[in-house]
This record gives C-alpha cells, sequence and structure tokens, in this order.
C-alpha cells in the first residue's frame, strides 16, 4: 500500500470533519470519562439529534487529562472552533445541543474553552487554562483530540511519518537521533533510550525482540492506559521505529488484563497497522519485518521488573532473576531483549519526525522533554499531565493542579509509586528531574504523583506503601521477602500504638539492607517511602511512639475518636455529645470539665479543631462541637457544685506568671488535683491575659470569663494583679518551690514601612486592650486593618462598633489563606467590613486629610513553609488609598524581661523549653502557652496549661497525675440505636443576632442552641468511639 497517498486521503478525511457542513459532537469516551458517564451520552446522543431534527458526526475520543471535570462532549460548528463541555450530564447535554444545533450559539455557562485557531465570543481557549497552559503534550498529543480507532485520525496528524523517515535512515542513525534527543526511559530508571537500543543491537545473536512495558501496577497510576486507550498508535509506530533499529523482528505489549479498553484498542490498530502495511513482512517494502503481540498478564506487580515480565510472557511464573547478564545480551527466550514503557515509545514518533534537536531544546540538560504524570490526592485538578521536565513540584500543584482542595494546606507528594519518595512541602521548589528526585530520595518511577495535606498520616502513608510492595513481593529474595515483611510488622505497631523506642533506628537499618542488597529494582526500591518519612517526617514517629499521637487522627488503633484525639486539651467531645443527645446537660457539663477548667470560655472561642476530623464531615457536615460544647455549659453548669474540693495540700508553692488560659488551667490543676500553694501573679488590673484583652466581649462575654475564673479561684489559687515579675530570683526568695511562666504573647510585630511609628497608626494588642479596659479611641471615618487572623478581625469588628464608616481589612493572600477562623470572615463581611485581598502596604504618610497609604497589589507565587502561595509584589501596581487609622494586626510575639534568665529563641523570641515537659533551661522553671507556641488558640495553651501542671507536680514529688473524675460512668446499654440515614443531616445553624444590631454593640453575638437544638444537634453523631477497631 502506498503510505503517501494513503496519508492524504486521510488529510483530506480529517479536513472533512472539521472544516465539512456538518456538525461533529466529540465525547471523552476512555475509562474515566465512561466510569463518569460518557456511555450514557453516547447512547442518547442519536436520539437527542433526532429530537432537534439535526445531523452529526459523533466521535468518541480519549481522555484529554482533566479527569477531575469528566466526562467531556465537544461541539463544533461548521466555521467554528471546537468548544469543550465539562461536567456534562444527560439533562446538560440537551441544553447544550438546543443551543449549539437550534441557536447556533455556544452554551457559554457550561462551556470550559474552544480547540482551534479561531476565537469564540464569551469563551476562552482550552489551552490557555493555567491547568493547560503550563503543559507540553508530546506522548499525549492526540489523547482527547482523536478518535483512537480511526486510523485516519492519527495519519492525518502526522501519523507514520517518523516510520517512514527512520526507514529511510540506517539502523544507526536511527539510534544516533534518539541520543540526540536526551530522551530517557520513562518507566522509572531514566536509562538513555538510545544507549540502551545500542547495547542490543550490538548484542550477537540471530534474532531479537522488543517489548512495550505496559505493565501499570502502581497504586493510583493511570498514565500507560490513558495513552494506549487514546492512541495507541503512537506506541506502536514508536515500537515499529525501536524494532528498526536495533534489529528485531518480534514484539510484545505485555499489559494487564484489567485494561479491556486499552487491549481492545490496541488490537484494533494492530490490524490496521497489518492492512496499511506499516507490520508484518517487507513493511512499506524496506526488507524490514515485524510482528507485534498483546500479551496480557495477570495484575501481579512484580511484572513490572522486566526480568520477570519476560518470565511471564515465557508462560513462566513472573520471578525477576540476576543480573547479568542483562536482557540486552540474553532476555527473553535467551535473546537479545529490548524493554521500554508505554510513554518512552509514545515520545519517539515525534523525535523521529520533527528531529531530535526540537525534543532536546525541551525539559532540562540531563532530562530532556516532557514527562506525564498522574495527578492525584488532595488536589483540586486530578487527572493525566504532561509537563516539561524540570517543572517544580509548586507549579505542578498550584498551577496545574489548582491547589490543595477543601481549606488544606500542601504537606508532601508521593513521586513514584510505592518505590518512589515522599518529599515534603520545603521541597516545593524541587525541578522534577531523574538525579533532583534522586537526590532527595524519591525516583521519577512511570509517574505517579500523589499530593497529601495534613490530613494524612505519614506514618500510616508508609505502612501502606509497604503493605503493598510486601504483599506484592515474589519472594524470590530474602532481603525483600523477610525485610519488608519485618519493617511492615514494625510500621503496623507504630500505627497501633505498640511502637518501641528504637523503632525507627531498626526501620533505617533494614531499609538501609534491603535498598542495598535485594534482588530487582522492586525490592530494593520498596523502602523508600518509609525511609523518607522517616526523612522528612521524623517526628510524627516520634509522636507516634512515645506519645500515642497521630496528629492526623488517621491511626484507629490509637484514635478512640478523631473528636478527643486532635482536642489538644484532650476534651472527650464524643462522650458529651453523647450525654447532650440524651438530654444529660449536667453530666456533658461534667465530661467537659474533666479536662479543662475553662468551658465557658472554650464554648464560646476555642477555634475547634475537633471539627475539622469529625468524620460526619466526610458524609455531610460536621458536627457543631464547640457549640455544643457551649450548650453543655449553658444547661449544665449548676453541676460544678458537685466538682468536689481541693485536695490535701503538700506543703509546696508553686508561682504561675501570667493569667491567660496556659496559666489559669496549670494554676488550677495544681492547686485543685496537686494539693499545691498557688498564686498567680498577672502585670495587668484585671484577669484573663489575652481572654480578657485581647478577645471583643461580643465573642467572649464577661459573664462567661468570671464564671471561669471563679472556678480557678475556687479551687485554692490566689491570683495577683498588677504584680509584674522581672526575674525568678524575686520569686525564689519568696519562697516558691517552682515557677511557671505563662506570660503570653502581647507585643504586636511591625509592618517595617516607613511612617508607620506616629499617629493615627496602632497595633492590634494594645488597641484591642485599651477597648476592653473601657477606652474609646477616636478613629474617624476610614480604617484600615493590616492582616488576615482571627486578631486582625477583631479589630475590624471592633472598629466598626466604636463608630467607623469604612472598615477595610486589607490582606496580602487569597480569602482562603486567610488564617482566621471562617465563621468570624463571614460574620465581619456581613457587618460591612470590606475586605481587600493580596494587597500590601507599603508607605504611610501623614496629610492634611489623613493617612496617605501606598498600597500595593500582590501576586501569589511558589508554597512557603507555611504550606501557602507566597504572595509577591506586582511591579507597577502601586495606588494610593487614605485612611483616618491604621491597625496593624500580622502577628504578635511575647516580651520576655531579661531577669528571667531563661533561653530564648532568637528568631520567634519565645522561651526554649525541653520537650513535652516545658522545662526551661533554668532548674525549677517551666513555660508554656503563647510565650512558647507563639500565638496560638485558647485550647492549644490550655492544653499547655495541663502538661505544665503535670511537669511541675512530678517535679514537686508527686505522680503527675492531674486527671479528675467528674462525670458520672456512662451506662452504653440505654443508649438508643442509631437510625439508618438514606440523606444528609445538615448541622443546626447557631441563632445570632443581626448584623444590623450586632456592629451597633458589644452584646453577644450568638444565642445559643435551645435543648432540643442542641439535642438534635448532638444526635448527628456517628459514635466513632464505639465502632468496632479490630
Amino acid at each position: 500500500m502506498d503510505l503517501d497517498k494513503t496519508i492524504r486521503k486521510a488529510e483530506k478525511t480529517w479536513s472533512r470533519l472539521q472544516n465539512g457542513d456538518r456538525p461533529v459532537i466529540y465525547v471523552g469516551a476512555a475509562t474515566c470519562g465512561l466510569a463518569a458517564g460518557a456511555g450514557d451520552l453516547l447512547a442518547a446522543l442519536p436520539e437527542e439529534l433526532s429530537r432537534l431534527g439535526a445531523k452529526a458526526h459523533i466521535v468518541p475520543v480519549g481522555c484529554i487529562g482533566m479527569c477531575f471535570a469528566e466526562p467531556f462532549v465537544d461541539v463544533q460548528i461548521p466555521g467554528r472552533s471546537r468548544v469543550t463541555y465539562d461536567r456534562v450530564t444527560p439533562a446538560k447535554l440537551t441544553a447544550i445541543l438546543k443551543s449549539e444545533l437550534k441557536k447556533g450559539r455556544p452554551l457559554a455557562e457550561y462551556a470550559m474553552g474552544y480547540i482551534g485557531e479561531v476565537p469564540v465570543e464569551g469563551i476562552g481557549c482550552l489551552f490557555d487554562l493555567p491547568l493547560l497552559a503550563p503543559q507540553i503534550r508530546i506522548a499525549t498529543r492526540n489523547c482527547g483530540i482523536i478518535n483512537p480507532e480511526n486510523l485516519d485520525h492519527y495519519l492525518a496528524r502526522g501519523g507514520y511519518q517518523g516510520l517512514k523517515r527512520a526507514l529511510g535512515m540506517t539502523p544507526d542513525e536511527v539510534i544516533n537521533e534518539v541520543l540526540a534527543s536526551g530522551l530517557r526511559g520513562r518507566g522509572g530508571g531514566g536509562f538513555p533510550t538510545g544507549l540502551k537500543w545500542q547495547f542490543c543491537r550490538k548484542a550477537p545473536g540471530d534474532r531479537k525482540y522488543l517489548i512495550c512495558n505496559a505493565d501499570e501496577g502502581d497504586p493510583g497510576a493511570f498514565m500507560d492506559r490513558s495513552v494506549l486507550e487514546g492512541d495507541p498508535h503512537s506506541v506502536l509506530e514508536g515500537m515499529c521505529i525501536a524494532a528498526y533499529a536495533l534489529g528485531a523482528d518480534t514484539g510484545y505489549v505485555y499489559t494487564r488484563a484489567e485494561y479491556p479498553l486499552a487491549i481492545q484498542r490496541l488490537e484494533i490498530a494492530l490490524g490496521q497497522m497489518r492492512t496499511l502495511g506499516v507490520l508484518g513482512d517487507n513493511i512499506l517494502g524496506s526488507g524490514f519485518h515485524f510482528h507485534i503481540h498483546v500479551k496480557q498478564g495477570a495484575g501481579a506487580f512484580v511484572c513490572g521488573e522486566e526480568t520477570a515480565l519476560m518470565a511471564s510472557i515465557e508462560g513462566k511464573r513472573g520471578m525477576p532473576r540476576p543480573r547479568p547478564p542483562f536482557p540486552a545480551t540474553q532476555g527473553l527466550f535467551g535473546k537479545p531483549t529490548n524493554i521500554n514503557n508505554v510513554e518512552t515509545f509514545a515520545n519517539v514518533p515525534t523525535i523521529l519526525r520533527e528531529g531530535a534537536e526540537a525534543f532536546s531544546k525541551l525539559g532540562t540538560r540531563g532530562s530532556n522533554g516532557t514527562k506525564t504524570f498522574a495527578l492525584t490526592g488532595k488536589i483540586n485538578n486530578s487527572g493525566l499531565i504532561e509537563v516539561p521536565m524540570g517543572i517544580t513540584l509548586d507549579r505542578v500543584i498550584n498551577e496545574i493542579g489548582g491547589g490543595i482542595s477543601g481549606k488544606g494546606r500542601f504537606k508532601a507528594a508521593q513521586t513514584g509509586g510505592p518505590s518512589g519518595g515522599c518529599l515534603p512541602a520545603r521541597l516545593k521548589d524541587l525541578p522534577i528531574e531523574y538525579e533532583t528526585l534522586a537526590r532527595a530520595g524519591s525516583i521519577m518511577g512511570s509517574g505517579g504523583l500523589v499530593i497529601m495535606d495534613e490530613s494524612t498520616c505519614m506514618v500510616d502513608l508508609a505502612r501502606y506503601f509497604l503493605t503493598f510492595t510486601q504483599s506484592e513481593s515474589c519472594g524470590e529474595c530474602t532481603p525483600c521477602r523477610v525485610g519488608t515483611k519485618r519493617m511492615l510488622t514494625i510500621l503496623e505497631n507504630i500505627c497501633a500504638g505498640k511502637g518501641q523506642p528504637g523503632d525507627i533506628e531498626e526501620l533505617e537499618r533494614l531499609g538501609s539492607a534491603i535498598r542495598d542488597t535485594a534482588l530487582c529494582g522492586l525490592g530494593q526500591t520498596a523502602p523508600n517511602p518509609a525511609l523518607t518519612t522517616i526523612r522528612y517526617f521524623r517526628e510524627e514517629y516520634e509522636e507516634h511512639i512515645h506519645d500515642h499521637h497521630c496528629r492526623a487522627a488517621v491511626c484507629s488503633a490509637m484514635v478512640l475518636a478523631p473528636c478527643e484525639h486532635t482536642c489538644p486539651a484532650g476534651v472527650k467531645a464524643h462522650r458529651y455529645v453523647r450525654e447532650i443527645a440524651q438530654g444529660n446537660f449536667e453530666n456533658a457539663y461534667l465530661v467537659v470539665r474533666e479536662n479543662m477548667p475553662l468551658p465557658s470560655i472554650c464554648g464560646t472561642v476555642c477555634f475547634h479543631p475537633c471539627e475539622a476530623r469529625c468524620r460526619r464531615g466526610q458524609l455531610d457536615e460536621a458536627i457543631s462541637i464547640r457549640a455544643l460544647k457551649d450548650s453543655a455549659v449553658r444547661y449544665g453548669k449548676q453541676a460544678e457544685k458537685i466538682t468536689g474540693k481541693p485536695a490535701p495540700p503538700t506543703g509546696k508553692k508553686v508561682a504561675v506568671v501570667g493569667s491567660g488560659p496556659a496559666g489559669l488551667t496549670a494554676a488550677y490543676y495544681l492547686a485543685k488535683v496537686g494539693g499545691h500553694e498557688v498564686t498567680i501573679f498577672e502585670k495587668l488590673p484585671v484577669v484573663g491575659g489575652m481572654l480578657h484583652t485581647g478577645i471583643p466581649r461580643y465573642r467572649l462575654p464577661e459573664h462567661d470569663l468570671k464564671h471561669d475564673i471563679d472556678i480557678v479561684r475556687a479551687a485554692g489559687v490566689k491570683i495577683k494583679t498588677r504584680s509584674e515579675i522581672k526575674s525568678v530570683a524575686e520569686l525564689k526568695k519568696q519562697g516558691f518551690d517552682a515557677i511557671f511562666l505563662a506570660l503570653g504573647a502581647h507585643a504586636s510585630w511591625t509592618l517595617g514601612v516607613q511612617g508607620e511609628r506616629g499617629k493615627g497608626v496602632l497595633d492590634c494588642v494594645s488597641f484591642l486592650r485599651d477597648v476592653s479596659m473601657g477606652k474609646k479611641p477616636d478613629l474617624g471615618r476610614r480604617v484600615a486593618v493590616v492582616g488576615g487572623g482571627n486578631s486582625a478581625i477583631d479589630a475590624a469588628r471592633t472598629a466598626l462598633r466604636l463608630g467607623a464608616k469604612e472598615v477595610t481589612l486589607l490582606y496580602r493572600r487569597n480569602r482562603e489563606d486567610m488564617p482566621a477562623d471562617e465563621g468570624e470572615i463571614v460574620q465581619a463581611l456581613e457587618e460591612g467590613v470590606e475586605l481587600s485581598t493580596l494587597t500590601l502596604p507599603i508607605n504611610i504618610a501623614r496629610t492634611s486629610h489623613g493617612l496617605e497609604v501606598t498600597l500595593q497589589s500582590m501576586q501569589l507565587s511558589e508554597v512557603d513553609e507555611s504550606g501557602r502561595r507566597r504572595p509577591v509584589p506586582m511591579e507597577g501596581s502601586e495606588r494610593l488609598e487614605v485612611y483616618d487609622t491604621l491597625i496593624a494586626a500580622i502577628g504578635q510575639f511575647p516580651e520576655i524581661p531579661k531577669g528571667l534568665e531563661v533561653a530564648v529563641n532568637t528568631g520567634s523570641r519565645c522561651i526554649e523549653v525541653q520537650g513535652k515537659h516545658l522545662a526551661t533551661t533554668m532548674n525549677g522553671v517551666f513555660a508554656g502557652g503563647d510565650v512558647v507556641l507563639g500565638p496560638a488558640s485558647v485550647v492549644e495553651a490550655i492544653g499547655q496549661g495541663r502538661a505544665a501542671a503535670s511537669a511541675i507536680d512530678r517535679y514537686l514529688g508527686g505522680k503527675g497525675n492531674i486527671e479528675e473524675q467528674l462525670a458520672p460512668p456512662e451506662d452504653l446499654s440505654i443508649l438508643p440505636p442509631m437510625q439508618e440515614e438514606t440523606e444528609a443531616r445538615l448541622r443546626i445553624s447557631m441563632p445570632e443576632l443581626s448584623p444590623r444590631r450586632r456592629k451597633n454593640g458589644f452584646d453577644q453575638i450568638e444565642k445559643g442552641y435551645s435543648r432540643k437544638a442542641a439535642m438534635d444537634e448532638a444526635m448527628r453523631c456517628l459514635r466513632c468511639d464505639l465502632q468496632d477497631k479490630s
């Protein structure tokens, strides 16, 4: 058959399809599209067209890569570019076709973009979207564009031109072309492809074989499947070129049987090739003979290893064998054999068609070209991507991937599948290159890329991958068979709360030994997930082993309930929620009180980390745990009278410096449970620290604060206000046996801009303190608050209540990056606070009109250490705004008198302590709360106060046991059975004052649940703590 003539005919056929007088409807019909409903759309199309009285070509295509938005339907009207519609449902399809085919215009609200040279009004170019613009499609260039079962489509887009050129060259010239391109194997090892071909070509033998390794076994990987389903001819053409170059006459595509669609399209393509004359005997009259067979594997992961793969083709059990001899000299059936993977072969036709130089210019030196990745995990835009080598993880995650899903923050990325490594957020600027990834402890692999946020436990992740590799181990060699089993056992014990000191070191020793001695590459790389998570997240292993704590609340054996596990104070939320569900509010109150002396405060201002891990949130919405705590106090606080009396005196004296939540908590437990004589020294004239001076009364009413302070006083704690302590020595002279420093963080960071010192510019801490002490500063009409945390929100809302007419919050990142509680942000906006994001003040000048503030617009770049994208200035974006007052609320730090003589971190300015026991460098002196953590939450400070009380009690000769048993034992036998739920039950909204009413004063915003509403909300609890953990 005349190839040139056939290509010209195919080009005409393609042109008629693209430029004809009949509409064309393309449907993404790869596995991902079919799973999302594309099959239903294909079945519905003929009926829809008949109903509209329209005719159109229907073209099934492969996956264009944006799996998160499947199924896709593209419509191309004669004379217009092709418009892509995403997430198409049957109802959407009806509306799209009606608009396109009857009205002659695209339905812009459903459109994702257009494909073509002619712009479409109201719709942007698809490949200009942020997720597609950085991509360069070579291996996937036809995926989602052509019908993979139509040979004319492939021929019209340059198909078999590479093979035609290769056949006009000598085999050595072909190999040199591939060498010059810099193409390296895309299956994981990254060995230079041309060099590999050269070895096989030079190997003596009367027959040679070529194998395409399409055994894609990595969890979450689908690169090979997408290419084989979307453009099988590109892989097969690459195989023909390779076979010619190295002198092979027989080839195999080794794929797994669970890829039925890929196999079907491969078989169709092979038949088309034989008919075309580009496969079989005397290909295109060149005297070159080559035949390809499809071998279906049974799905064993080890058969991805080349020697095991060859054994499987030979009909043997897939087991690796020692090397040398290498496959290039003695491979399949004992003959010289070359093995490359799907993506490697898919790149070859482009290199031969367009020349090595074009390919080598892409990527970086030593890592040329592009790489496909299956982008999955906690990412907004999951799917198949193809990017130039050298692109950073940050760009992949935030530009192409659209950032972390939900409000999570990037924590880690697993590259290379179960054989790869886990890279932390601080390596977000790492270029994706072979050697760079290897130095970081990972590998390129075939292209799996799993993105994780804080909800991922890194120990559990290592256990998951070790479970996979150990179960898939062929058992041929002892290091892999026994070593991975031993590693897995250790990891399972750690996740089960049975970890022992020395386990981490044992994992490192075993991992190194396996890596150095295992028989095959799969065994040698099996320890990588464990070794890299230890390397970068060692503290999580230590927490599991020493504290029996999983910060992600994932390891169920040590997590009774996620709500309790993630509470810094250890409050048994699951228990008090269950008590409320039964109407036992007094018992619920006592459950809360068992772990904290400040129940009223936490019921109103706790930032509720428990709700972020509430498993109910995986169904619809998390339980309103914080609001239910408020209900327990509101309707059950009369039970305070039965909380018991202080323990007998020990004769030991403890000084607590600071009356914030950490100081109050530590003092309470040391006095009430420990029996020690405790005195709190407070510098301010009021008790409560930031509870009193930093949290406005509309969030924390005076009566709630007084209620909890009275609890502490009732425990026998003495509180002295207006008592500034400047040295430890003066306290020791007064006979104190131990000292707890809980000074808080009462100093504000400055903006660092010219003009901020002087009239009209306030710091947030001083501003809120003055207002809490009864002062009413004249702020003027227009107020700007700089910052995005809870303190900034408090300052802005307080300014409104003091009479400011316009209050603008200036924040340098996006709203979703704001650390403030989302509910507080919503309330502020409802009250009229303006939010100006991506904005930073860079200069302040004073004029007769007020403060003339120069603002600069920001743009987000790479991810920084906080897990958020770093804001950078936009050149030439400066603008002027005039304000009467500007309040800086960008952070706080502790002020520590030098006389305290404790070690202070020069960066954070916080006191340095020794581990979990909070001991400072001075004997008998402990520290906790914001003075150690930096500005943190109330419940975190309470947790620190509890830890300090335990440590101080042990220091004073006690057992360190501060636990109280206040609530009666729970009778689980009387619990009503869980009711089956067939639809979502959203959380009950908290009654609040109207925005108009609340901004005119400092009345408490939340009215609280009624008893019935609280019980109804509590009944949504899934009772995680009662589930079988076996």
